[in-house]
C-alpha cells in the first residue's frame, strides 16, 4: 500500500527544529494569503506557470503538492510565502523550512521537466505593503534528488507505521458491529442517511428527535464508510463542551466492541484552556514548554498515537512527560487522528485549522455537525467584527512614541465620523473610506511595532492590533449578507465630553462564507432535534439547493408527553409584570398535582428573579433552585446535580441558556418543563436592522432573525423532558402566541398540543 503525503506535510515532519515561536507576525488569513499569491503571479510575464501539480516516489512514498510558480524562460521555481512585518524578524527555523518545501517541488519539477539544474526561490510577499523579497538559490537536479530522498528517509519509518495502522483501521471499521446489538427506534432510519451521504458524497441535513441516540448514530456509519470511500479523517464538531464529551463516550462504547477498530481520537481543546502558563508569551525564551519544542515533539507525537482516547487530560499527561506545550502539540496530532472532536470553529471559521490542512493536504474528510442548529449564530459571529473606540483610546495613553501620531490619527478621524451621526445607532451603506485608510496605517505601524519589541509590548496593544486585523478582513468581504452599524457611547463622566462609538460588521447570512467548507468535505451530516424549517437552513448556512433532508421519526408517543398551551398569559415585554400571579399559580398547581422535578424557563434573568420571587414568598415550601448569570461549570454541574432521581423542586433557568439544550435528565430526574417565553430575540436596533438585510435579499426577515430562532430554543427546552422511551412528562408553553399556526407549525409532529385557559384570570392586556 502506497503513503501519500503532501510536500508541505513531509516538510513539517523532517525539517522543522529547534524553538516554537509566534512572535514573528500574525499569520495572514487564508483569504489574505490566496490574494497574496494570486498578486505574486500576475506580476510575472505571460509565459509563467502557476499552481503547478507535481507528484514523486520514494519506495512506497508518493509525496505531492503545488508549486506555486515557475518560469521556463528563466528556469526559476518560486515558492511565495505571505507575511507581516519586518522580514529579518524571521525566525531561522521558519526559514529553513521554506526552504526545504521549496527545494523538494525543485527536485518534484527537475524529475518531472527532465531539468539537470534549476533556480529555486522564495518569494516573500508582505501582506501590507505588498512588497516582494526574493531568496534565489542555483541547484542541480542530483542535489535536490539527493535533498528529497534524506527527507522521504527520515519519514519512511513513520509512514511505514501509519500505512500499517491505516490498513488495520480500515479493515476493522468495514466490519464493525452495532455497539448496542440493535438500533433505537429512528437511530437506523438516520445511519443509514449518513453513510447514504458518505456514498454519494454530498450533505446531509437531519432533524431527529433528542433521545434516539443521535452521537452513536452517527458516528457509526462514518467509520463504516470510511474503508469503501476512501475517507481519511471524520471531524466531530459541536458548540458546547457537553457534545464533545458525549462524542467521546459513544466512540468510548464503539472501542469496547469485540471487532472494534484502532481509532486515533483526538479532542481540541481552546488554547487559553489548554496553555500551562498564560502568563507567558509563546516562544522558547518565555515558555519553557516552547523551548526546543521540535526538538522533542517527534518523541511526544510517537508516544500520543499509541494512546486510542487523546482528550484534554490524556494529552496534557503526555505533552508535560514530553516538556512540549499541550496546545500545539494536539495541533500536530490532528495531522495523525482518525477521529477529531472540537468546535465548530476548527473546521467553519475563517482562520480554521482543520480547514487549512484539509486543503493542504487534500484529505478525504467527513464532517458531523452536532446540534447543527448552532452553526447559524455561531456561523455569523465567525463572520463578524468590533473595533471600541475606547479600546483605542486606552493604548493611545501608554502607546510608544512611534505610535502616538498614527494612533491618533485614527482617533480624530473616528471623531469626525461620530460627529456625523445624529442619533445613538445607525446603520450604514459602508465602511467610512477614510477611516479604513487610517486604520491601516495604524495597523501597519503597530505591526512594526510588535516585531521590533515582540517581548515588551502591552497586552492590550497587542489585542487592539488583533481585533484591528480582524475588522479588515472582515471589511474586505462586506456585503449584501452585511450590517455595518455604529453605536456611540455617551460618556459617564459628568464633564462634558465628546461620544466614542462602537463600530461592528455583523454577518447575516454567512452562506458564501461556509459554502466553500461544505464542499471541501467528501460529506457532511448536519444533525439536530431542531432543523425547522429546513429551507431556512439551508440557505442561511449555504449547502447546496439538493441537499437531502429527512426528519427522522420520533422513538416516542404523544402520550408520553402532555404538552399544553396556556392561551391566556402574554409574555410581552409590557405585560410581564401582569403575567408574574398566573405563572406561578400555574406552576404550583401543576407541582402540587405530580410532584418532582421541574425545569421553568424564562426569557431574561430580570424575568426569571421575578418570578421567582413572588414563587418563593408564596410557595416556600417547595424547594427552587436558579441559574445566575456567568455560571461556571463547577456551579452549573451543581445546578444539574439538585436533579436527583429522588429529589423534588423546581429550577429556575433562561430560555436559550446553558440547561436549554445538552442536558440529558432522564427518568425522574426531570418531569416537566414551564416555557413562560415564545423565545423571540429582543427587537432592538440590531435586530431590525438585520431584518432589514434579510427582507433585501427576498427572505422573510422576521421569520429569520426572530421565529425560527425564537422557536428553536422552546423545542430544545422541551426536550429536555422526555429522553427515554419510558419517560413521561408535561410541557406548558407559556404564551397566548404558542397557539398561533405559523407557530405551532414549527413544533414536532409527534406533539398533541392542547390549548387550555390554565388560569381562573381573563386577560388582563390589549
Amino acid at each position: 500500500m502506497d503513503y501519500v503525503v503532501a510536500v508541505r506535510a513531509l516538510c513539517e515532519f523532517t525539517a522543522k527544529a529547534g524553538d516554537l515561536d509566534v512572535r514573528f507576525t500574525p499569520s495572514p488569513s487564508a483569504q489574505e494569503g490566496v490574494a497574496g499569491h494570486t498578486l505574486v503571479a500576475s506580476r510575472r510575464p505571460d509565459h509563467y506557470e502557476s499552481e503547478i501539480t507535481l507528484t514523486g516516489a520514494y519506495e512506497h512514498l508518493r509525496v505531492r503538492g503545488r508549486a506555486d510558480g515557475y518560469d521556463p524562460v528563466t528556469n526559476q521555481l518560486e515558492e511565495v510565502k505571505t507575511f507581516r512585518g519586518h522580514l529579518d524578524r524571521m525566525p531561522a527555523n521558519h526559514r529553513a523550512l521554506h526552504w526545504a518545501q521549496a527545494k523538494v517541488y525543485g527536485w518534484l519539477l527537475c524529475q518531472d521537466r527532465g531539468l539537470a539544474s534549476i533556480d529555486v526561490a522564495l518569494v516573500y510577499f508582505d501582506i501590507g505593503t505588498q512588497e516582494e523579497t526574493v531568496l534565489v538559490e542555483t541547484h542541480s537536479a542530483e542535489d535536490l534528488k539527493a535533498f528529497f530522498e534524506l527527507q522521504c528517509e527520515r519519514f519512511i519509518g513513520w509512514s511505514e507505521q501509519e500505512v500499517m495502522h491505516r490498513e488495520a483501521r480500515d479493515a476493522a471499521c468495514g466490519a464493525l458491529a452495532f455497539p448496542h446489538g440493535d438500533f433505537r427506534p429512528g437511530q437506523r432510519q438516520l445511519a443509514e442517511a449518513v453513510y447514504r451521504s458518505a456514498s454519494q458524497g454530498c450533505a446531509v441535513m437531519a432533524q431527529a428527535p433528542t433521545g434516539i441516540g443521535k452521537t452513536v448514530g452517527t458516528l457509526f456509519p462514518l467509520l463504516k464508510a470510511c474503508p469503501s470511500q476512501g475517507i481519511d479523517k471524520v471531524f466531530f464538531l459541536t458548540a458546547k463542551t457537553s457534545g464533545r464529551s458525549m462524542a467521546l463516550d459513544a466512540l468510548d462504547l464503539i472501542a469496547r466492541s469485540d471487532d472494534a477498530p484502532p481509532l486515533r481520537v483526538l479532542e481540541l481543546v481552546a488554547r487559553k484552556k489548554a496553555c500551562e502558563h498564560p502568563d507567558k508569551a509563546c516562544h522558547g525564551e518565555a515558555c519553557p514548554l516552547a523551548k526546543g519544542f521540535y526538538d522533542r515533539v517527534a518523541d511526544a507525537r510517537a508516544d500520543a498515537v499509541s494512546i486510542a482516547r487523546l482528550d484534554r487530560e490524556s494529552l496534557r499527561d503526555i505533552a508535560l512527560q514530553h516538556e512540549v506545550c499541550p496546545y500545539y502539540l494536539s495541533q500536530d496530532l490532528a495531522r495523525w487522528a482518525d477521529v477529531i472532536i472540537g468546535d465548530y470553529n476548527y473546521y467553519y471559521d475563517s482562520n480554521a485549522m482543520l480547514f487549512g490542512l484539509t486543503l493542504a493536504n487534500q484529505w478525504k474528510v467527513s464532517v458531523l455537525v452536532d446540534e447543527a442548529h448552532n452553526l447559524v449564530d455561531r456561523g455569523r459571529k465567525m463572520y463578524s467584527a468590533e473595533l471600541s473606540q475606547a479600546g483605542l483610546k486606552d493604548i493611545r495613553l501608554y502607546a510608544p512614541p512611534t505610535l502616538k501620531k498614527p494612533l491618533e490619527k485614527l482617533n480624530r478621524i473616528w471623531n469626525e465620523v461620530n460627529r456625523e451621526q445624529t442619533e445613538t445607532y445607525t446603520a450604514y451603506d459602508a465602511v467610512p473610506a477614510k477611516w479604513l485608510i487610517a486604520l491601516q496605517q495604524a495597523v501597519t505601524a503597530v505591526g512594526e511595532e510588535l516585531t521590533e519589541r515582540p517581548a515588551g509590548v502591552d497586552e492590550a496593544l497587542q489585542q487592539f492590533y488583533f481585533d484591528a486585523l480582524r475588522f479588515q478582513r472582515i471589511a474586505d468581504s462586506f456585503g449584501a449578507h452585511s450590517l455595518f452599524d455604529i453605536t456611540l457611547i455617551e460618556p459617564v463622566s459628568a464633564q462634558p465630553k465628546a461620544p466614542t462609538s462602537v463600530m461592528n460588521l455583523r454577518n447575516v447570512v454567512p452562506a458564501s462564507f461556509l459554502a466553500p467548507r461544505f464542499a471541501a468535505a467528501r460529506s457532511t451530516a448536519l444533525f439536530s432535534a431542531t432543523l425547522s424549517p429546513h429551507h431556512f437552513y439551508q440557505e442561511t448556512l449555504g449547502l447546496p439547493k439538493a441537499t437531502p433532508w429527512i426528519d427522522v421519526a420520533s422513538p416516542f408517543v404523544a402520550e408520553q408527553l402532555s404538552v399544553q398551551v396556556v392561551g391566556n398569559i402574554s409574555t410581552r415585554y409590557q405585560h410581564r409584570d401582569r403575567s408574574l400571579d398566573p405563572i406561578v399559580t400555574l406552576m404550583a398547581r401543576q407541582y402540587h398535582e405530580r410532584p418532582g422535578n421541574y425545569l421553568a424557563f424564562f426569557s431574561s434573568f430580570d424575568y426569571l428573579q421575578k418570578v421567582l420571587a413572588l414563587f418563593q414568598s408564596r410557595h416556600p415550601d417547595i424547594e427552587v433552585w436558579s441559574q445566575s448569570r456567568g455560571m461556571d461549570e463547577a456551579a452549573q454541574t451543581g445546578f444539574l446535580a439538585r436533579f436527583a432521581p429522588d429529589s423534588r423542586g423546581i429550577g429556575f433557568a433562561v430560555l436559550g441558556g446553558s440547561f436549554s439544550e445538552g442536558v440529558d435528565l432522564p427518568g425522574s430526574r426531570l418531569i416537566g418543563a414551564f416555557i413562560a417565553t415564545l423565545g423571540l430575540p429582543q427587537i432592538n436596533d440590531v435586530n431590525q436592522q438585520m431584518r432589514a438585510r434579510v427582507d433585501a435579499l427576498g427572505k422573510s426577515g422576521y421569520d429569520t432573525i426572530y421565529l425560527y430562532p425564537g422557536l428553536q430554543k422552546v423545542v430544545q427546552a422541551a426536550g429536555r423532558v422526555i429522553r427515554t422511551q419510558t419517560d413521561t412528562g408535561v410541557v406548558y408553553l407559556i404564551d397566548d402566541r404558542f397557539a398561533r399556526a405559523e407557530v405551532r407549525d414549527l413544533l414536532p409532529a409527534w406533539w398533541q398540543v392542547r390549548t387550555q385557559d390554565h388560569s381562573p384570570k381573563e386577560k388582563t392586556w390589549t
